[in-house]
């Protein structure tokens, strides 16, 4: 690993604080990126990112505060305009269009509110710049993470020629006839400003490749580039699903599925997630597997994401509705067809790892997708795996897992079908493939890369 000092920029922080009786608290944060960086806890690594919630504003106040091995230093900022940086460019602009969510009819539509944004972007990523140059150490490399911070670099190496960039985008990256729909003033700044890092990761090469063709169509040059796929962390999830709260759950769903089979998904209620299209592949099933009615239960546990979104907000109605409806369709006295819980309880979603016979991940599209590789590595029922070819974990699992279309229905309630009935034999030698390919890489070897990257 790298001898240099490490900054890493995000959004979100490790760390999220509230205050307990006139004291913060802080709460490690969950997800993939605080697992990959969780390595670097100890060795003097500073940690800028926003203050989101009223306990970060109080922590944004105090500067850097030490806690769970980093130095972590959060930036207040102005709500209108982090609102606007935030909702309107990083999750209603930039992920619709990498994730190909747009319906071209109707949206986007690019007005005087939606410039205004961009300015509140660009703000944002400037003032994030700042407080980077401000606190990293010479010579250090800066790590810095995603969507919502593609134009800080220019201002930076304005600051701190010293510094070295590398920028990890964790979505897809939308092809050049796509990148397009976004007005060319905005589109050339967000290429301008990731090109100015020393280089630029991807966990797909799909992506990489993406980025590029963008790069040298739109801005006539191309950029350095790295792939490397994150891995989860599998010591930390195996402790995870030995926990008693997971093994409650494991307890619960078991009683639930009985001896029938379990087809399993764990995602949040996203629009990239293709919740709608798996539902109807089992109903699908259902009409043309016969032998599969009373047999099998699809447990989703699924929970809620961006509903300050109204597309996100009317897609969870729609999910809610469709499950109502399939199970009105297909129950009996002694089986209801789909157990759906939209509570945020992840004990219970590794106890679906743990418990699958068959496990739905067919996004649309995905930067990466650890659901994927987590599921192998805890999952106890040698359970196969149903990958989309959009998600950027098929780059390394396929052969592995069993392939789907994520638009096509009646192709994945086939593959649902040939899952639900492979020998035990098959079932076996497939899931231990899996897993030993899950396994292959660490979030340490992922870390690994950006530090090389950078130099």
């Amino acid at each position: 690993m790298s001898d240099r000092p490490v900054v890493i920029v995000s959004n979100r922080g490790p760390v999220s604080f509230r205050e307990d009786d006139g004291e913060l608290a802080a709460r490690r944060g969950a997800g993939g990126l605080v697992t990959g960086l969780g390595s670097l806890a100890g060795r003097g690594t500073t940690w800028i990112a926003a203050a989101i919630s009223g306990g970060d504003r109080v922590a944004a106040t105090q500067g850097g505060i030490d806690t769970e091995g980093f130095r972590v230093r959060l930036i207040a900022f102005d709500p209108s305009v982090y609102s606007m940086a935030y909702d309107v460019i990083s999750n209603a602009t930039l992920w619709f269009v990498h994730h190909h969510l747009y319906d071209l009819v109707r949206r986007p539509r690019f007005d005087r509110h939606w410039a205004t944004a961009w300015d509140a972007y660009r703000m944002v990523n400037q003032q994030f710049a700042d407080v980077v140059a401000e606190e990293a150490p010479d010579d250090a490399a800066v790590l810095v993470q995603d969507y919502h911070l593609t134009l800080l670099a220019p201002r930076l190496r304005d600051q701190r020629p010293d510094l070295r960039l590398v920028h990890f985008s964790h979505t897809p990256f939308a092809s050049p006839d796509l990148l397009r729909v976004l007005p060319a003033e905005p589109l050339t700044e967000l290429l301008d400003g990731m090109t100015e890092h020393d280089a630029c990761g991807f966990h797909s090469g799909r992506w990489a490749a993406a980025f590029s063709e963008s790069c040298r169509e739109i801005l006539d040059r191309v950029p350095t580039t790295f792939v490397s796929p994150l891995a989860p962390d599998a010591d930390d999830l195996r402790k995870s699903a030995s926990s008693p709260e997971c093994a409650a759950s494991f307890d619960e769903l078991d009683r639930a599925v009985g001896d029938r089979r379990l087809i399993a998904r764990v995602d949040r209620i996203e629009l990239s997630k293709n919740l709608l299209r798996g539902f109807h592949a089992f109903d699908d099933l259902l009409e043309r597997y016969e032998q599969w009615r009373n047999e099998v239960v699809f447990a989703a546990f699924c929970y809620p994401s961006r509903e300050g979104l109204p597309e996100y907000l009317a897609y969870r109605q729609e999910l809610e509705s469709l499950v109502r409806y399939l199970n009105d369709k297909w129950a009996t006295d002694d089986w209801t067809p789909i157990l759906f819980d939209s509570s945020d309880d992840y004990p219970r979603s590794v106890a679906a790892l743990r418990r699958y016979d068959v496990l739905m991940v067919n996004p649309i599209r995905d930067g990466l997708n650890l659901v994927a590789k987590e599921g192998a590595i805890v999952n106890e029922h040698d359970g196969l795996v149903l990958l989309s070819t959009e998600a950027g974990a098929y780059d390394e699992l396929e052969g592995v897992v069993r392939p789907v279309n994520p638009f096509d229905v009646m192709g994945t309630s086939d593959v649902l079908a040939s899952a639900l009935a492979a020998t035990p034999e098959q079932r076996r030698t497939e899931s231990n493939a899996l897993r030993e390919r899950a396994q292959s890489r660490s979030p340490q070897t992922w870390l690994a890369d950006q530090l090389a990257a950078a130099g």
